[in-house]
């Protein structure tokens, strides 16, 4: 048995890759979802800070490489059919959304339309300094 089997337990999509929930390890607050394949959930258990594979970029994805906003890694979960990881994680700085804000899900459905219930906490333009 090799120290990578653990990742040939999950099924992997058509182009290698599997979703990614993170959730506040104290809270419970889902913070975002993203995408990982095996060499991003292999860095992540290695690191111990979240990485992703940004399918935008198409390219390895450091939580917090440009924002300096890490998700540092308290356990990985895979569910019951094996097609999607939950990281819970420590998310350092308060902010997960690239919009500014705590957590990425602050749109909530009511009466047909989308309504925003989370503020910006920090407006982007001065986290990301460079786009």
């Amino acid at each position: 048995m090799s120290a990578d089997d653990w990742l040939n337990h999950i099924l992997w999509d058509d182009k290698g890759l599997v979703p990614a929930i993170a959730q506040d390890y104290k809270t419970g607050q889902i913070l975002m979802m993203a995408w990982m394949n095996q060499e991003s959930l292999k860095l992540t258990q290695q690191e111990q800070r979240a990485v992703y594979w940004s399918r935008s970029r198409a390219r390895l994805w450091r939580k917090g490489e440009e924002s300096g906003h890490v998700q540092k890694l308290h356990s990985l979960h895979l569910d019951c059919d094996a097609d999607v990881i939950l990281l819970k994680v420590e998310q350092m700085g308060g902010i997960a959304c690239h919009t500014g804000r705590p957590h990425c899900f602050f749109k909530r459905l009511h009466d047909g339309q989308w309504l925003e219930e989370v503020a910006v906490v920090k407006d982007p333009k001065e986290i990301y300094t460079h786009e």
